[in-house]
């Protein structure tokens, strides 16, 4: 690790996004803007049904990037509970400059997965997203 590269941030699961009756996608909530910046940072992949929730109060440009993230991700943009843009099996970006990524349209939350899981899972474009407490 670079000397100011801050260290992988592990957030509680405090979240889910059930896609069918039977699976159930365990969300860390990044909701300050410190924890939306760190993400999924310096973090080893993804086992299959976890992810990273970033919920935003009002629709913005969602434009993320993956420098110093290790595993490649899949991204899928959200706006007012439905599925908007899917970036899948982004690549990883060791050093800069390192491109960004995210719909035309303005977005209020994005769900990062490993890479792979949106496809296994079927996710897709203009799905209805619903996401709340774990139970």
């Amino acid at each position: 690790m670079e000397p100011s590269t801050p260290p992988p941030q592990h957030l509680p699961l405090t979240a889910e996004w059930c896609v069918t009756t039977d699976r159930c996608i365990s969300l860390e909530v990044a909701r300050t803007p410190e924890q939306q910046r760190l993400g999924m940072m310096q973090r080893p992949a993804l086992p299959p049904l976890r992810g990273m929730w970033f919920p935003f109060e009002r629709p913005i440009r969602l434009r993320f990037w993956m420098h110093n993230t290790l595993a490649p991700l899949d991204m899928v943009f959200l706006r007012k509970n439905r599925v908007i843009h899917i970036e899948a099996r982004v690549p990883v970006c060791p050093a800069l400059p390192c491109p960004s990524y995210g719909p035309v349209q303005l977005g209020d939350g994005v769900i990062e997965l490993g890479a792979g899981e949106a496809e296994r899972l079927g996710i897709s474009k203009e799905q209805t997203v619903r996401i709340g407490p774990i139970q």
